[in-house]
């Protein structure tokens, strides 16, 4: 996943909004969002070639996040895959407190990665740039290849983006799923030096991806309300970045 945006205690209906882009090789083999028939309690994308997955909820109220951290020049082809750190928390037993001290000790058996999760009640985040667990307060959250709330264009755009929608909105799914599929470049003057060079810098800093090979494979909004009841919606695209599939969920948690 290349894009987080989330909401926390920060709108009246729903304690948590996440609103996430995965930006994926078109190669890679995926299995869209569906409750996992090896854990079914677990709803989530599944990445086939190892396993993992880059965002989830499960019946229990679990949610879990992922993404890479941008650094070619510390790139391991030997790192174990950062997919297995969400899909470890999602269908092991420990709480987020123990997972977060286990992950942060654990952290350079793995190339670079941002991993949120916890529940609506706490929610935690960690990053291999800072190696430090860290709370999560009341606001709205941004999150792409570097720190959570790193000042880059598109996290700074999709975080005010956010907060109109917020205050706003007639229609959350509608308006969220468009500030999802901005394509808009950011300027040269603010774009990152993370070691791809500037035209891949360029065409990175879109909210939505799409090149050659490469793009945003899918666009996922998670919103839970304040008595347990969860909707999952994830919106694949083709090659071409035309919308492919929509799915939906709702349940409550147990």
């Amino acid at each position: 996943m290349c894009l987080l945006v989330m909401a926390y205690r920060a709108y009246p209906d729903y304690p948590l909004i996440v609103a996430a882009n995965r930006d994926e090789f078109y190669r890679r083999a995926t299995a869209p969002a569906d409750f996992w028939a090896d854990y079914a309690d677990v709803l989530a994308g599944r990445d086939l070639e190892q396993g993992g997955t880059w965002m989830g909820v499960t019946r229990g109220g679990k949610f879990a996040a992922l993404t890479n951290v941008r650094d070619p020049s510390h790139f391991r082809n030997t790192a174990k895959s950062r997919g297995q750190i969400v899909a470890d928390y999602l269908t092991g037993q420990a709480d987020i407190d123990i997972y977060s001290k286990h992950i942060a000790q654990h952290s350079d058996g793995y190339n670079g990665f941002n991993f949120i999760g916890g529940t609506v009640q706490q929610l935690l985040s960690f990053s291999t740039v800072d190696a430090q667990v860290k709370p999560l307060a009341q606001g709205i959250y941004g999150l792409s290849n570097h720190m959570l709330d790193t000042d880059w264009p598109k996290v700074q755009r999709s975080k005010q983006t956010m907060g109109s929608i917020l205050s706003s909105t007639t229609n959350l799914e509608a308006d969220l799923f468009a500030m999802l599929s901005d394509k808009t470049p950011a300027d040269d003057a603010r774009l990152p030096d993370t070691g791809v060079g500037i035209e891949k810098e360029r065409w990175l800093s879109s909210i939505f991806i799409q090149v050659q090979g490469y793009g945003t494979r899918c666009s996922s909004l998670l919103m839970i309300d304040h008595v347990g009841n969860a909707q999952f919606v994830e919106r694949t695209f083709s090659v071409s970045g035309d919308p492919a599939e929509t799915r939906r969920f709702r349940f409550a948690f147990q």
